[in-house]
Order: structure tokens, then sequence, then C-alpha cells
């Protein structure tokens, strides 16, 4: 009579863990399913605490945005007074046909800078755009100048009207840069820094790094209209 000998369960489960280990030491995990995988437990971990860092990305993008939008609508709201501004001076002033010139000539290259969607991500772009608005409010700024010149045109009604708007548009416009760059700084951190930069990367592939106003002298400052 023979005996077949089995062999005691714990020994059959060492065998086959050693049996396991050895074949997946035979294997090398790639340096992207690492990655993977790091990504994927940072993405649950945020997705357990309530998407709190997977929305944050797009949330302080659309912010960026908005303000983005606020400086031009300011921007151009300036552009729209000037023609009225320009010929309300032009008709007690003609003899400063240079200055009314230039802000005529300034206003036009302001307004022919091409602005889309990538602006704010192209330096190129977004350099263009703040050189014209920078060249408009130095432009800007001799024609105010020069109407110290002329009391009958200070005390004009419609000249008036047009200096208090303009007035408050420049102030506008400098809340709306402010606004803008404490926005993007915002954003910026957040996809440039982990995990917001690793979370863009997977679910945002378009969420790129947004250009910002640099410092200019009295850039913090509207021009003085006050005569």
């Amino acid at each position: 009579m023979f005996v077949i000998k089995r062999p005691s369960l714990g020994r059959q489960m060492g065998d086959d863990m050693g049996t396991t280990l050895t074949a997946g030491a035979g294997r090398r995990t790639s340096p992207a399913a690492r990655l993977f995988g790091v990504l994927s437990v940072i993405l649950v971990a945020a997705g357990l605490s309530g998407c709190g860092a997977v929305n944050r990305v797009p949330t302080l993008q659309e912010q960026a945005k908005s303000a983005w939008s606020e400086v031009q609508n300011q921007y151009q709201r300036r552009a729209d007074l000037i023609p009225n501004l320009v010929e309300t001076v032009k008709g007690y002033a003609q003899q400063e046909k240079d200055v009314l010139i230039g802000v005529t000539e300034a206003r036009a290259k302001a307004s022919s800078v091409k602005v889309d969607a990538s602006t704010v991500s192209d330096p190129q772009k977004f350099k263009e755009y703040q050189d014209a608005q920078n060249q408009l409010s130095g432009a800007l700024g001799r024609l105010l100048v020069t109407v110290e010149k002329y009391p009958d045109l200070k005390s004009n009604q419609n000249f008036l009207a047009l200096q208090s708007q303009l007035e408050g548009t420049e102030n506008r416009i400098a809340v709306a840069r402010r606004d803008y760059i404490t926005a993007v700084q915002a954003y910026n951190t957040e996809v440039r820094t982990i995990p917001g930069r690793w979370i863009a990367a997977i679910l945002y592939p378009d969420a790129k790094p947004m250009e910002t106003f640099t410092a200019t002298p009295n850039a913090d400052r509207p021009p003085n209209v006050k005569f």
C-alpha cells in the first residue's frame, strides 16, 4: 500500500508566495507606471476630501479669466471716452495739434492690438497689449497737462463731464489691474506647485500659467485728471 504525502497548507502557501515574489522580482515597473500610481493615489485622496483640490485649478482659472475680462472692459471704456475728449480740447486748443494727434494715434494702436483667448498665456502678445495701453496712458497724460494752459476749456461743461468720467475710469482700471494680478498669482501658484501641477497635467492639460502686468513707475496710481 502506497501512501501519498501532501505538503502542509503552511508550506504550500509559503511556496506559492515565494513563486509570486520570484516572478515579481523578475519584472520591473516602468517610471510612467510608478508615476501613474502615485498620481492615482493623490487623485483618490483629493476625491475623498471632497474634490476640493481637483476643482481648485479650474476655479482659480475662471477667476483669473473673469478678472482679465474686467481689465479689458475698463480699458475699452477709456478708449470710448477719448474721441469726445479730443474733439472738446480741439475746440479750444487747435494749436496743440501734435498732442492731439499723439492721443489719437495711441488710441488707434491700442485698439488694433488683437486680443484672444491665447493672449493671457502668450508673453509676446500680452506684452504687446500692455505696451500699447501704457503708450496710450502716456499720450493721454500729456494731453491733460496741456489743458492746464486753457482756463476756458477747464470750465467747459462738456469737458468737466468727460473729465469726471475719465477719472472714474482710470480708478477702475487701477482696481481691475490689481484684482487681475492677485487672481493670476493665485492661479499660477496652483498650477506650478504640487499637487495642483499634477492634477492640471492629468485633468486640465490646457491649464497653462497666465501672464501678468509688469511693474511700471506709478502703475498703481491712475493719471491725475483733476483740474
